[in-house]
């Protein structure tokens, strides 16, 4: 019969399995942010391309190419790593039906470059097919960080998927930005694009702090101190003015420099939010590992006593006679002695299988703050999709509605998407 510590042993070992696979995950999350930078790059290149029929950045855009080129070839290098055919990676259906919606997407990437490259499609299309695989690309990560089943892993993956989030928004608004200056006007719907943009930023950086380790917030701050920043904030005033405002000559040029300075510093936030999630998975597994061989040494220890299950059994069921907080009795220790086990070892024993089950509790209760993050944006994101399918709305028409509905209500926009999906069939078309 196997004792308590042989399964104590056992979920150590399912511990550091899933460690592993989070390992490779994290990995699997650096590569993917590198590979999002280039493309979001790209995507900046191809716009300015096509909106100056070709005049502009055609040589940066080759350039930016190759990069995606480069790195697209290493992610599917890790894709390829996962174990895909055993059928026992941990919430498996969701990521891998993740990457295959992105791998069909890469597949029409080259077609996508032919067309920009032979000015066959429009700024406007150009770029909602990068931000469709930009998109995809960021639901691989969201699904790391839902399926991470180590708390302090988790918070880093949420952490670093709403700052991914918030840095692609940026890129957006940069595009946005760029086309309102170059034609030296914005109109109201040009306003809300950009107001829509700002406002997704910001609750996504808000997030990002929140769960992000003090180094990363702190490195975060910098960025906002640099003069470029102040320069955004202060375009942004003219931008979305209720009047028409002057806008100046080269605004759309230093718009997009002062876009692309702010967007550069956030890859350093994100390639250091990487390194330390990468760090923390290889001390987690440190960690484990020596958990796992100090457990091993003491049931090596205990197979060499002779009456090991009845002690244990003993142990177990006098302290919880006396309360679980308590301490040994004199009755137990008589009982050990009897068993031939000596009572300090028999109170290690339970003292073991206490703590895991403590550890396990504070888990599920960091878990489930670090989900909740998760889970409140998977209500917004498909309360907008049963507002954009049924009423005709825009993306940003549908948050904007939640948005208001909240702050009218004075609730959440979390309790207000759950209520709307609460009221899917009356919100169907006639």
């Amino acid at each position: 019969m196997k004792s308590a510590l042989g399964f104590l042993v056992a979920a150590k070992r399912c511990e550091i399995q899933g460690l592993e696979q989070l390992e490779v995950t994290s990995g699997l999350v650096k590569g993917v942010c590198e590979f999002v930078h280039v493309l979001q790059k790209e995507r900046g290149t191809s716009n300015v391309f096509l909106a100056s029929r070709g005049q502009r950045f055609g040589e940066q855009r080759q350039t930016r190419i190759e990069a995606s080129v480069q790195m697209e070839a290493a992610v599917r290098a890790q894709f390829d790593q996962l174990d895909t055919d055993s059928g026992k990676m941990a919430s498996g259906m969701r990521l891998f039906s993740r990457i295959a919606h992105v791998l069909h997407v890469l597949d029409a990437l080259p077609g996508l470059r032919q067309r920009i490259g032979a000015q066959k499609i429009g700024a406007d299309e150009a770029t909602r097919s990068f931000n469709e695989l930009i998109a995809g690309l960021l639901g691989v990560v969201f699904e790391a960080a839902d399926t991470a089943a180590d708390p302090l892993v988790s918070r880093a993956l949420v952490a670093l998927f709403n700052f991914m989030q918030g840095k692609e928004l940026a890129g957006q608004e940069r595009a946005a930005g760029a086309a309102g200056f170059a034609l030296g006007r914005f109109d109201t719907a040009a306003q809300q694009t950009l107001t829509h943009l700002i406002e997704g930023q910001e609750r996504c950086f808000r997030i990002f702090s929140e769960f992000a380790d003090p180094t990363l917030c702190q490195i975060w701050r910098n960025v906002q101190t640099l003069p470029e920043v102040a320069e955004i904030e202060r375009m942004r005033r003219l931008a979305c003015a209720p009047s028409p405002q002057r806008l100046e000559a080269d605004a759309a040029d230093r718009w997009f420099d002062c876009a692309s300075a702010r967007i550069d510093a956030m890859r350093q936030v994100e390639d250091c939010a990487t390194n330390a999630l990468l760090s923390l998975c290889e001390r987690k597994l440190e960690e484990t590992r020596a958990d796992l061989h100090d457990q091993k040494h003491f049931l090596d220890s205990l197979s060499a006593s002779t009456g090991t299950q009845g002690a244990a059994v003993a142990v177990f069921f006098d302290s919880g006679s006396a309360g679980l907080a308590s301490g040994p009795t004199d009755g137990t220790s008589a009982v050990l002695g009897a068993d031939g086990l000596s009572p300090q070892l028999g109170r290690s024993v339970l003292d073991l299988v206490r703590a895991q089950a403590q550890r396990l509790q504070n888990i599920n209760e960091e878990l489930g703050t670090a989900r909740a993050a998760l889970h409140e944006r998977k209500l917004v994101d498909r309360a907008k999709g049963l507002l954009m399918s049924q009423r005709g709305l825009s993306e940003e028409e549908a948050y904007r509605l939640l948005r208001q509905t909240a702050m009218n209500q004075n609730r959440r926009i979390a309790d207000v998407a759950e209520a709307t999906l609460a009221l899917a069939d009356f919100l169907k078309r006639d």
